[in-house]
């Protein structure tokens, strides 16, 4: 397995990952019912497409909190590098739902019959901002302890 220092950033990519995913499905595909995954076929596709992105980001959350045990219980858990992955994952996971699977390969969109400009705008943003503030904290932990 990789250095304890990188097994830090891949933990927080996962989980950063897995929760960015668990708020789309929970909140925009169940609670909302904005759209599903997969909108290019029935309900019924739609739905099995549900159940697998969130079969998806709960592997990627259990593997991050694995990872995360483990480096727990060598000691080597680093703060600043985990939350600094954390951040990427989460918005490297929503810039490429919102970029590519809405834009390019138009699996879904955020909502229909509606203007979603505002709502692609402020999902890409949101996006940028965790990518950039995660960078900036993996900067800062390169180098030291974290």
């Amino acid at each position: 397995m990789s250095s304890a220092p990188a097994r830090n950033v891949v933990s927080g990519v996962l989980l950063g990952v897995g929760v960015a995913g668990f708020v789309d499905e929970t909140v925009f595909h169940q609670l909302l019912h904005w759209h599903h995954f997969y909108d290019k076929s029935t309900p019924a596709a739609g739905l099995v497409s549900d159940g697998v992105f969130h079969a998806v980001s709960w592997f990627a959350t259990v593997a991050a909190l694995f990872l995360l045990a483990d480096l727990r219980r060598r000691a080597a858990f680093r703060a600043t590098p985990w939350w600094g992955g954390l951040l990427v994952g989460a918005g490297g996971f929503q810039l490429y739902d919102g970029t590519l699977q809405h834009k390019v390969m138009r699996l879904h969109q955020i909502r229909y019959d509606v203007d979603v400009t505002p709502y692609d705008w402020t999902w890409n943003i949101l996006a940028a901002v965790m990518i950039v503030a995660g960078a900036v904290l993996l900067a800062r932990s390169r180098g030291r302890a974290g």
